[in-house]
């Protein structure tokens, strides 16, 4: 009777462990955790994938999906390692532009605050690592994969963090102003106007030089940078899309 309730024979029983036990049968256990937002289970079962079958179709679509995990998670660090990773064994795969575009994301996020509307002056001296790492990554990857279906994303947030650059800086050189270390107002503003010549920060950077200059009783270069200010013509800064795009499955069945 025991044997007559069972639904599998012991031969059926024993076919779909070893289907759950197959590559595919993991990834799509996995897959399932990273749908439900279990992003801690995803990532053992796609670890664990990858170790049974390191050579499989499925194991570079393991790895970024663990980089992407970690990304979900909130884990930066554990995310670029993957990401690094993946482009060091897979240098060649048609699919390295989405690792740089997941690395631009990473740090994109990870420290974006600092530009935000509470920035505050007396953490002036930060350093803004993670969003030039950002640009760093968004811009090899438009460099050297062009038509990439992540390029376009990638350019409009270049130009936000481009922007936010510009502003962190002038923000940095009106603390200075205000503190009255005016060669270091002129030396951050100025800064501004060699590497973010197009953003429109540059107003705010000029205004600062010229009161900066005025300060110091420097009314000759105070007149030029008040000339140059009433010639800038600055456009309106761009921003991101809200939401990176989803990616799945690097390969097709």
């Amino acid at each position: 009777m025991l044997t007559a309730c069972s639904i599998l024979s012991p031969k059926d029983e024993k076919s779909a462990s070893a289907k759950a036990d197959s590559a595919e049968g993991i990834y799509a256990q996995a897959s399932e955790q990273m749908n439900n937002a279990n992003y801690t289970g995803a990532i053992k079962l796609f670890e664990t994938l990858q170790s049974r079958y390191p050579y499989g179709r499925y194991a570079q679509q393991a790895q970024m999906e663990i980089a992407y995990a970690y990304y979900k998670q909130n884990e930066p660090e554990s995310a670029l390692s993957a990401v690094e990773r993946f482009t060091k064994q897979y240098p060649n795969s048609p699919h390295v532009d989405y690792a740089y575009y997941l690395k631009g994301l990473v740090n994109f996020d990870e420290d974006l605050g600092l530009f935000g509307e509470g920035f505050q002056p007396d953490v002036s001296e930060r350093n803004p690592k993670a969003p030039r790492e950002a640009f760093d990554a968004f811009k090899d990857l438009v460099t050297r994969f062009p038509s990439s279906k992540y390029a376009a994303d990638s350019r409009l947030r270049m130009q936000y963090l481009i922007n936010a650059l510009a502003r962190h800086e002038t923000q940095i050189a009106s603390y200075y102003l205000r503190r009255g270390a005016y060669v270091a107002a002129v030396s951050r503003a100025n800064g501004v106007l060699t590497e973010f010549p197009q953003a429109p920060a540059t107003r705010e950077a000029l205004q600062i030089m010229v009161k900066a200059y005025d300060a110091m009783g420097l009314k000759d270069l105070r007149d030029d940078s008040q000339r140059v200010l009433d010639k800038n013509l600055v456009k309106d800064g761009v921003k991101p899309v809200a939401d990176p795009r989803p990616w799945w499955k690097l390969w097709k069945s």
